[in-house]
């Protein structure tokens, strides 16, 4: 980490930890905005084991995020909504079959179509990573759903068993079955979220999807770390740049270290 260190021994959430999560979770951003290179910062110690795309979803070489490493830890890292089609799959939110694993329930279809989507990438990169290493997985909104789904995946079908998850403002991802099944299969999960975000509150805990006319039964998973903040809007108040300006503004001094080098890797503080 930037002049510090990931923690990946802790009982509770470390919050210099979250904050240089936040700004990875910027860097998935950058990498979607870029989209002749896909160019991004990396942190400094850190580099490139490969991004993840798919052309599945309805766009060309869609970029979904990437798994960087260092001498002490791996992370892989998921973007959150940023396209019209994004918001088709968010919605789809009838479940199905979690099929990478047995037996651990139902998952948001939307969400589950875009993992399987990027999986078999996932899996190849994480052959590339120094075993020994601990294993990050973050992503704020839509990442932070794929990171939920890829965490109990790996967890059970590689040889990374306990992967520490951190997400910022994800949306509930599957029934109660895969609930119960992912927190007894995650070790570590810090799900830190705004108590004004709205995206935490959807799927709705009992969700009646006029698709198939079926009702469907949601909850989160474990960790729960609640934040409150106002940023000005409905739309700000998700956004990962005030999660980033939020958890910075209780550490200055982490905030300012994470944030010296390299240039552009802190995100920006938006308002809309």
């Amino acid at each position: 980490m930037n002049r510090l260190q990931l923690q990946a021994q802790v009982q509770e959430p470390d919050l210099p930890s979250a904050l240089f999560l936040a700004a990875i979770c910027g860097q998935t951003q950058v990498q979607f905005t870029n989209k002749e290179t896909g160019l991004f910062v990396i942190p400094d110690d850190y580099r490139l084991v490969g991004a993840l795309s798919t052309s599945d979803m309805g766009i060309e070489n869609d970029r979904y995020g990437f798994i960087i490493t260092s001498n002490r830890y791996s992370i892989l890292a998921f973007r959150g909504t940023n396209t019209a089609l994004d918001w088709v799959h968010d919605f789809k939110a009838q479940q199905m079959e979690f099929t990478p694993t047995k037996n651990v329930g139902n998952t948001h279809k939307g969400f589950t179509d875009i993992y399987l989507a990027l999986r078999e990438q996932i899996f190849q990169l994480l052959t590339l990573l120094k075993p020994d290493l601990p294993l990050f997985i973050t992503g704020h909104s839509l990442g932070g759903a794929l990171a939920t789904l890829a965490a109990i995946d790996i967890a059970t079908n590689s040889n990374y068993k306990s992967p520490i998850v951190y997400t910022f403002g994800a949306p509930r991802v599957g029934d109660p079955t895969f609930v119960k099944s992912y927190n007894c299969t995650v070790p570590i999960h810090w799900r830190i979220q705004n108590k004004f975000d709205i995206v935490p509150h959807l799927p709705t805990l009992v969700y009646h999807s006029p698709q198939t006319e079926e009702t469907y039964f949601y909850l989160h998973v474990k960790g729960e770390v609640q934040r409150s903040f106002r940023q000005g809007s409905v739309a700000s108040n998700h956004l990962l740049s005030s999660y980033f300006h939020n958890l910075s503004e209780d550490m200055p001094q982490v905030a300012s270290a994470i944030c010296a080098s390299p240039l552009g890797f802190c995100p920006s503080v938006e308002i809309t």
